[in-house]
């Protein structure tokens, strides 16, 4: 198989036949390909629609989840039943132009990218959408280190080796330069895309899923930097808390000393568990000794389920 197209669709009856239509006329009759539909448990005609494109045409095939799961649970899926050499993922709302299916192919087949992003550099959306999506693509590309445009552009491409190497859920699908790029696939470039002004429905876009972007990229880095050694964090944690307590501790010693070789009675000097300092220091110190003991734990359950899924081999010679 040379391409596989993978669209998730959430209540998009009305533009299915019409995407899988272009798509068909769009790609070179050479080219053996398949159009992978995941309905994201769609309320309206979305699956009947999609079982009528699969009778028609053999390579399109569907996907149903029994409810709603997200955008990333649907690409997943996707990924795990392509067998595509390249891989192209696009929206099911027609704002991606097929016509650009070809040229991302072409970039990861001659010129041996990992991964293409789209780049939507003229939008057709409304400014409480755009502006917000170019917040968070500023805040991105500053954290990742990689200089994209558009991380949330639908279309993208792939080589196979990409997608069968990466897991992604909740709000990651944004991210999967991000995890590509901490799977060893460097890769990463990007094209201007054409951007088609929504034709049917309406845009799924809220504020819940910006602010869950952010969390998901806080979420995302912290798990792929510490995954293998989460000593380093929370021993690194630890020590802190534990050296606060500690410095607490020796000031409230000290202020007891220093007092008592002044020659004031013991009886007027400040008890040590009427000063907050103390509670603090007891506190900081628990923590500490907890966030080491927590390192521990989480290095011995890395030890036992560690399979080494993420040394990714890209090559082999020599081998029967």
């Amino acid at each position: 198989m040379d391409l596989s197209i993978i669209i998730p669709a959430y209540n998009e009856e009305e533009s299915i036949p019409e995407l899988v239509t272009s798509i068909n006329d769009t790609i070179s009759s050479s080219i053996l390909y398949e159009i992978i539909i995941i309905d994201d448990g769609s309320s309206d005609n979305s699956w009947r629609f999609i079982k009528n494109e699969a009778l028609k045409n053999s390579s399109v095939k569907g996907i149903r989840f029994n409810k709603n799961n997200g955008k990333s649970a649907a690409l997943d899926i996707g990924f795990k039943h392509s067998s595509g050499k390249v891989v192209i993922t696009m929206d099911a709302d027609l704002q991606d132009d097929p016509k650009e299916i070809m040229p991302l192919y072409k970039m990861i087949i001659d010129q041996d990218y990992d991964l293409i992003s789209g780049w939507k550099k003229m939008r057709f959306d409304p400014i409480t959408k755009t502006l917000p999506s170019k917040f968070f693509n500023f805040v991105t590309r500053l954290f990742s280190g990689i200089k994209l445009n558009d991380f949330n552009c639908g279309i993208k491409a792939y080589k196979n080796s990409v997608i069968k190497n990466i897991s992604i859920y909740g709000e990651m699908h944004r991210y999967i330069p991000l995890i590509a790029k901490w799977n060893g696939f460097n890769k990463i470039g990007e094209k201007i895309v054409n951007h088609n002004p929504r034709k049917y429905g309406k845009t799924k876009f809220g504020i819940e899923r910006f602010i869950n972007g952010f969390l998901d990229l806080i979420s995302v880095s912290f798990v792929y930097k510490f995954k293998k050694k989460p000593m380093h964090f929370f021993g690194t944690m630890g020590v802190f808390s534990f050296l606060f307590g500690l410095m607490g501790s020796f000031i409230i010693i000290y202020d007891k000393v220093s007092k008592i070789y002044e020659g004031i009675p013991i009886d007027e000097i400040r008890p040590v568990t009427d000063q907050p300092l103390f509670f603090i220091a007891l506190v900081s110190i628990i923590i500490g000794v907890q966030l080491f003991l927590a390192g521990f734990l989480a290095e011995i359950v890395v030890k036992v389920s560690s399979k080494n899924d993420d040394q990714i081999v890209s090559d082999k010679k020599g081998f029967d």
